[in-house]
């Protein structure tokens, strides 16, 4: 079933209409539901100017109502549940800026180790800015309580409507976060890297960092060539030793 503004039952005289290419100025005619046509003079796939793709940013049955998204929609709709995460994120946290802090630093060094290579952007953000919203865990008669169902991220999850392979994916990277290693999953590598960054940037702040300790952490824990490459950033100025590393 589709809304009323894709329906052609509801259409009117101005269902087909010419538009402007904005590369090279042609005509291109199109119809009402159609979510972007190819110029016939230069090529390029123009978005339909009078489709309001608003709904489609966050609505999971948007391929269902507009057929495949365009790439610009496909974009925007990473965006703004990267958004919607992070908002869940701060709200269940609310005033522990620390973690907030960190989550934020581990979705920005995601952003980085990610480059152009974003395969799945939802899986690795939602990681990211999820992977410490579960309550601290407690101990009870010696023993620590089991927290490994990740209730609190599934419930965010859940209630932004993620599709469930979405969400059982997220929830084995942050499951696994602390022991990546003999998991078979790049997603995962990932964001260990970038969480390994992120602490990284806060010692580096600190003045935590020494060259014995940043030399064997780069050596020994770092799963991508990326991350890898990325912590040299935090080598303190008088380490030259690990300086000229970076340039390896």
């Amino acid at each position: 079933m589709k809304c009323p503004g894709q329906d052609p039952r509801y259409w009117k005289f101005d269902a087909i209409f010419d538009a402007e290419c904005p590369n090279c100025g042609s005509k291109i005619e199109f119809f009402k539901d159609e979510t972007r046509r190819k110029c016939k003079n230069c090529g390029e796939y123009v978005l339909n100017p009078k489709m309001d793709f608003g709904c489609a940013a966050h609505c999971k049955f948007a391929k269902q109502c507009f057929g495949d998204l365009p790439p610009e929609l496909i974009k925007q709709k990473e965006d703004l549940f990267k958004d919607r995460v992070a908002v869940e994120m701060k709200m269940r946290l609310k005033n522990d800026f620390k973690r907030i802090g960190h989550a934020s630093r581990v979705a920005g060094m995601v952003e980085r180790l990610i480059g152009v290579d974003k395969t799945k952007p939802a899986v690795l953000f939602a990681a990211a800015y999820l992977h410490d919203v579960e309550p601290p865990v407690q101990s009870i008669d010696g023993k620590d309580v089991n927290h490994g169902d990740n209730a609190v991220a599934r419930e965010i999850l859940e209630k932004l409507d993620a599709p469930q392979e979405l969400i059982e994916e997220v929830c084995s990277i942050i499951k696994n976060l602390d022991n990546p290693k003999g998991h078979e999953s790049g997603e995962l590598n990932l964001v260990y890297d970038a969480h390994l960054l992120a602490s990284l940037q806060e010692k580096s702040k600190k003045g935590e960092l020494n060259e014995a300790y940043l030399s064997e952490v780069i050596e020994r824990d770092f799963l991508t060539d990326l991350g890898r490459s990325l912590a040299y950033e935090f080598v303190p100025n008088n380490t030259p030793h690990l300086q000229a590393g970076a340039n390896l």
